[in-house]
């Protein structure tokens, strides 16, 4: 199993919806489902000097292609326009 996470600022909550109601059928597409969202509280460290963020999801597939091919698929790909316009995101795989 593969966890993906994604860092999130948002810049712009229209679009940021826009986004949102269309990225799950792409994971969704590719094996893996949506597990948590939700806004940040407090960051206790940030030693590697991160840009700021506001909000973080996390997403499961059951392996690392999975999550690869879902990253670079044409539909997923699709959507990048809308989210550069929504949010600032740094997207990250881990396994676990």
């Amino acid at each position: 199993m593969v966890k993906v996470i994604g860092l999130i600022e948002l810049q712009d909550q229209s679009a940021f919806e826009q986004y949102r109601s269309q990225v799950g059928q792409t994971v969704e597409r590719y094996k893996g489902t949506i597990n948590n969202r939700g806004s940040v509280n407090e960051i206790f460290w940030n030693e590697l000097h991160c840009e700021p963020f506001s909000a973080f999801v996390e997403l499961t597939f059951p392996n690392q292609e999975d999550a690869h091919t879902w990253a670079h698929s044409p539909e997923y790909q699709a959507l990048i326009s809308i989210r550069s316009k929504a949010m600032k995101l740094t997207l990250f795989s881990v396994a676990i």
